[in-house]
C-alpha cells in the first residue's frame, strides 16, 4: 500500500507540476504538453511455491515491460496462509485487484458478492476466450455468469518414485485398471525389498482422495444442494481407513505424527526418499519433481471394488478473478487476458498450473514441451478417457467439514478411536456442518 500511495504522490506531483507550468508557460504547444499514457498499479496475488513464484513474478515483469505504465504489486504466501490472508482481507475490503482462487470457494465467494462478473470483459474483447471451449469455462461459471476463468486444466494423481520402483523389482502394474488391493500388495512388497514406506492417504487436503473413492460409487462427498454429505453406505468410508490401519500395522505407513505435520515440499517423505508415492494434482508435478532426486511419474489412483464409473475428474486447476472491491478492475481484466493467451507468457509459465485452455497456447506449448510437460499432457490424456464429470463447487461449510475430516483421520490413524467411532462422528459432525 506503501508503493501506491508514493506512486499516487508522484502522479500529483507531476500533475501539479504540469499544471504549474500551464498556467505560468505562454505559447506552449499541445504536443509538448503531452504526457506518456496514464500511470496504472494493481495488485495480484496467488498462493505459490518457489517454482510457481518464480514463473508468475516473470510473467509480471514481462507485463510490465511490455506496459511501462503499469506497476503490478505480487502477494504470495503458501495454500494455509493464502487463505487466512484473503479471509483477512475480505473483511477490511483490501482484496488484490486479481487474486488465484479454488473451484473449493467459488460458489461461496459468489454468494457473499466477493467476485466481479467477467463477462462484460469478455463480450468486450478485453479478455479473449475465442479459443477457448466452453468445457473449460462452465466451473468458473454461476447462474450463467462468469466469475473466474482457470489457466489450466487439472487432475488428481498419485506420483511414485521410479527408481524405488525398480529397486524393488516390481513390474509396473496397469495403472488403469489396478485396485487398492493391488495398492496394498505394492506397498508392502516394496517396504519389504527396500524399506522404504507409504504415505497415509491426503495428509494436506483430506478430501480430494476419498473424493475419489466415493465418486467410484457413483455418489459424491456432498450432496448436490450442499446441506448434507452426498452418501449414507459408510463401506467405502471405512474401507478409506482400514486400508490404512492395515499398512500401519505392517510398519509399511509414515506414522501419522510424521505424516500430517505441515512441512515445505523440500522437507517432505517423498522429497527425502522416505517413501515410494504421494497424492498431488497435475500441476504440481513440476515442483515435486524439482525436490526429487529421481523421476517421478503420475498415474491413477487405484479402483475400488466394483466401481461403476471413474472417480477422477478434470478440474480447472485454478481460478483467477477480480474482486468486486478490486481498484483497478479494468488493468486487472487486461492483465487476466495477457496471462492466459499471450505465448509469451505462457511459455514462461510452462503449464505449470495445468495444461492451458486456449486451444491454440495448448498445441503451441505442447509441441515444445519439455520431458516433464509431456508426462502432464500425457496424464490429461489418460484421465480424459478415465473420468467422469466434476460435481458441483464444494459447499460453504466444506472448510469446517474438512478440518473435522483431517481431525478425525489422525484420531484414527493414532488409535485415539476406532474406525466405526471415527465413521460415525464423520457422518453425525459432517451431516451436522452441512446442515448450518
Amino acid at each position: 500500500m506503501q508503493k501506491r500511495n508514493n506512486r499516487i504522490l508522484l502522479i500529483l506531483s507531476v500533475m501539479l507540476f504540469t499544471f504549474t507550468s500551464q498556467v505560468f508557460s505562454t505559447g506552449q504547444t499541445e504536443a509538448e504538453s503531452s504526457e506518456g499514457p496514464e500511470e496504472s498499479y494493481m495488485r495480484l496475488a496467488w498462493w505459490g511455491n518457489p517454482v510457481r513464484d518464480e514463473k508468475t513474478i516473470a510473467v509480471a515483469n514481462l507485463y510490465m515491460a511490455n506496459n511501462p505504465s503499469v506497476t503490478i504489486e505480487t502477494e504470495t504466501t503458501g495454500w494455509g496462509g493464502y487463505w487466512d490472508r484473503i479471509n483477512t482481507q475480505v473483511a477490511s475490503a483490501s482484496l488484490p485487484d486479481i487474486m488465484q482462487h479454488d473451484y473449493a470457494y467459488m460458489l461461496q465467494f459468489v454468494q457473499r458478492n466477493i467476485l466481479t462478473d467477467l463477462t462484460p470483459y469478455v463480450d468486450s474483447g478485453v479478455i479473449d476466450l475465442g479459443n477457448v471451449n466452453e468445457t473449460f469455462l462452465s466451473g468458473g461459471r454461476v447462474d450463467g455468469k462468469l466469475y473466474g476463468i482457470s489457466l489450466g486444466t487439472n487432475a488428481f494423481s498419485l506420483v511414485y518414485d521410479t527408481a524405488v520402483f525398480e529397486a524393488a523389482g516390481i513390474a509396473e502394474p496397469d495403472f488403469t485398471s489396478w485396485t487398492w488391493a493391488d495398492f496394498e500388495e505394492i506397498a508392502i512388497e516394496i517396504f519389504e525389498k527396500t524399506g522404504v514406506q507409504t504415505m497415509p492417504l491426503s495428509t494436506t487436503d483430506p478430501k480430494v482422495l476419498f473424493d475419489n473413492m466415493i465418486r467410484q460409487t457413483g455418489a459424491s462427498t456432498y450432496a448436490k444442494d450442499g446441506k448434507s454429505l452426498g452418501f449414507t453406505d459408510t463401506t467405502v468410508l471405512k474401507e478409506y481407513f482400514n486400508v490404512q490401519l492395515r499398512l500401519l500395522e505392517a510398519g509399511v505407513l509414515v506414522n501419522p505424527e510424521v505424516a500430517f505435520v505441515t512441512v515445505t515440499a523440500e522437507e517432505g517423505q517423498l522429497a527425502k526418499g522416505n517413501v515410494w508415492c504421494d497424492y498431488i494434482w497435475s500441476n504440481q508435478l513440476a515442483s515435486t519433481q524439482a525436490v526429487s532426486e529421481n523421476p517421478l511419474k503420475m498415474v491413477l489412483l487405484p479402483k475400488i471394488k466394483n466401481a461403476k464409473r471413474p472417480g477422477t475428474f478434470l478440474k480447472p486447476s485454478m481460478f483467477f478473478s477480480i474482486p468486486a472491491s478490486a481498484e483497478n478492475p479494468d488493468e486487472a481484466a487486461r492483465y487476466l487476458n495477457f496471462f492466459l493467451n499471450d505465448s509469451a507468457a505462457n511459455d514462461i509459465l510452462a503449464a505449470e498450473r495445468g495444461v492451458p485452455i486456449p486451444s491454440d497456447v495448448r498445441e503451441a506449448l505442447k509441441a515444445s514441451a519439455s520431458d516433464l510437460n509431456k508426462i502432464v499432457f500425457d496424464y490429461i490424456g489418460v484421465v480424459a478417457e478415465n473420468s467422469s464429470p466434476i460435481d458441483p463447487p464444494d459447499p460453504k461449510s466444506s472448510g469446517e467439514f474438512l478440518k473435522m475430516f483431517r481431525d478425525s483421520t489422525q484420531e484414527i490413524l493414532m488409535g485415539i478411536i476406532s474406525v466405526d467411532q471415527g465413521v460415525a462422528k464423520i457422518m453425525e459432525e459432517g451431516n451436522a456442518i452441512l446442515a448450518k
